[in-house]
């Protein structure tokens, strides 16, 4: 099990990735903060806008990960 979650936070090639361990924490954070949400007062909800820059960051980050994973594999096919 363990194996398995330092595998997310890996790249193709076995070296640890800063953007997957920022997309995945941002996820995680998020999607807890949101679940907290519910059972809290409305006034002590996080912004609109707070929340929409966690999940952009989220989503950027993971996405970059994806974007050196397919440039990575044209690279490697050319060669």
């Amino acid at each position: 099990m363990i194996k398995w979650i330092t595998g997310l936070f890996k790249d193709e090639k076995g070296i640890p990735s800063s953007k997957r361990f920022i997309g995945i924490l941002s996820g995680i954070t998020l999607c807890i903060t949101l679940f907290a949400n519910q059972f809290t007062d409305e006034h002590i909800a996080p912004s609109a806008v707070l929340v929409n820059a966690v999940a952009a960051l989220a989503f950027g980050s993971l996405g970059l990960a994806s974007i050196d994973k397919i440039w990575n594999n044209k690279n490697n096919q050319q060669e």
